[in-house]
């Protein structure tokens, strides 16, 4: 819902779809508000779940009249779960829904394509509210406003801790910087040492932050992250490492020509996936990029030939960071 939005011009219907469960539930929060400016909603709610649900019961739900009220609530999670069947049931209710029901339909991931997610568009153009994550650059600040919704500052660095450590689960989030707001008593802002003394980490490492220690060239932190990976594969984090190597070589011909402004169309990347690349490239030589690239060639090899995965992959991740 944009702040535009006319207040009692309430759709009959609409999808809160994305997998950012904070925003999920604050617009929840905001629909809830809204509509209970209209009535009770003690009497006047109900709320399902898709994976357990049936069409008949949501509809049914949908088609009771609301009591001492102008309007109802009826709330469906885990919408992308709802069976075929039940799932066109309400595509058929939406054609013509009651006029004093609202149905809030929230889903992580309904795909645009399905009919549930178009007979939802229809009703009007902010029937569908996008939920969708933010991007991993984006939420240090994303958690430096959250402490300042929970009475506390954070640093930049703080907030980078705690995604390091909690994950990037925003609910998760939110709920460990109001444990840091109600924890930290001595006031002034909390750093990332503080953040360390205090949350516990809870959050696997990706893939893309061994590559990223790999291109700052940092021993200490590639070993750290190596130790909380705990589902990739070796195979899977060489390819990772060697498509970063020949990133940053693609950067540093790029710089050297003059049109380092050009590597994410060179590489066919958004611009926010290589901001650091030309940076990072000066960390490296590129006979040193090269020499890593060819090794890497023969530890794939090795590692296909017998020799153990894992210890043939931290020998070369080590040959190729240490200086």
């Amino acid at each position: 819902m944009t702040a535009s939005e006319d207040k009692n011009a309430l759709l009959a219907a609409y999808l809160v779809n994305g997998e950012d469960e904070l925003k999920r539930q604050a617009v929840l929060k905001r629909l809830r508000a809204r509509v209970e400016k209209l009535g009770d909603l003690s009497f006047n709610s109900d709320s399902f779940s898709g994976i357990n649900a049936s069409g008949a019961e949501i509809i049914s739900a949908c088609n009771t009249l609301p009591f001492l009220s102008d309007v109802r609530l009826v709330v469906v999670t885990d919408a992308e779960s709802l069976k075929k069947a039940d799932s066109e049931q309400i595509v058929d209710y939406l054609a013509d829904p009651a006029p004093t029901t609202v149905l809030a339909l929230v889903a992580a991931k309904l795909p645009k394509s399905s009919r549930l997610y178009k007979a939802v568009g229809a009703l009007g153009k902010n029937a569908i509210i996008d939920c969708a994550p933010l991007k991993r650059a984006e939420l240090p600040r994303t958690v430096v406003a959250m402490g300042k919704q929970h009475g506390v500052s954070l640093t930049y660095a703080a907030a980078q801790k705690l995604i390091e450590l909690i994950g990037e689960n925003t609910v998760a989030l939110d709920a460990e910087v109001q444990k840091l707001a109600l924890a930290h008593v001595e006031g002034g802002a909390i750093d990332d040492q503080i953040v360390e003394s205090l949350v516990e980490r809870r959050a696997e490492a990706k893939p893309w932050d061994l590559s990223d220690a790999l291109s700052r060239r940092d021993v200490k932190a590639c070993m750290e992250v190596l130790g909380r990976l705990d589902s990739a594969s070796e195979y899977t984090l060489l390819n990772q490492c060697t498509t970063r190597i020949r990133e940053l070589m693609c950067a540093k011909a790029l710089e050297q020509r003059g049109a380092a402004q050009s590597l994410a169309d060179t590489l066919h990347l958004p611009s926010w996936r290589v901001r650091d690349h030309v940076r990072y490239s000066h960390n490296y030589s590129g006979e040193e990029l090269r020499r890593a690239l060819m090794a890497s060639c023969d530890a794939e090899k090795a590692m296909k030939s017998g020799s153990p995965p894992h210890a043939t992959f931290v020998q070369w991740l080590l040959s190729v960071v240490s200086k």
